[in-house]
């Protein structure tokens, strides 16, 4: 009786290997299955937040174009009321003034030698630009508001992992 047969180790040498083997493949399937299932859960879930951001951003958008609206249409009506309250036979402002008020609009410094050819601005004009300026500031104070609402609204829905 032989103690050693090579045959019988080499049969258990191919089936240790037979197993390590399909161990092997059983489990990179059961990792790959694991990772595409991940995979297809994050492309649904980006794609829900980015539906959110949308549905977001066109409230934000509608809130402002509604916002801006009232404030040109406050703007225009002040425009209508300035000749009641500035008639045209007022007083006209110098041209300095007119000369200063550009420059100031520009946010640049007045040029003296303009100060000299610059005529006289009938005190209505003024009032109507300036009133026109103000209009102007007030939709691009609520352009920034809703900007800054959007990015609030878009940083709450950014994941917080």
């Amino acid at each position: 009786m032989k103690l050693f047969n090579p045959w019988l180790l080499l049969g258990m040498a191919l089936a240790l290997l037979a197993v390590y083997g399909l161990g092997r493949h059983q489990g990179g399937t059961a990792e790959r299955l694991t990772w595409e299932a991940q995979a297809a859960k994050n492309k649904t879930r980006i794609a829900e937040q980015g539906e959110r951001a949308a549905e977001t951003t066109v409230q934000v958008v509608t809130q402002y174009v509604d916002r801006v609206h009232v404030v040109r249409e406050k703007a225009k009506t002040i425009i209508k009321e300035v000749p009641i309250y500035v008639p045209s036979d007022s007083c006209p402002m110098p041209g300095g003034f007119r000369v200063l008020h550009d420059a100031a609009a520009r946010g640049e410094f007045p040029d003296p030698a303009g100060v000299a050819d610059a005529p006289a601005a009938p005190a209505h004009d003024v009032a109507a630009t300036v009133a026109d300026n103000y209009g102007a500031y007030h939709e691009t104070a609520e352009q920034l508001r809703a900007l800054q609402e959007w990015v609030r609204a878009q940083a709450e829905l950014a994941p917080s992992e």
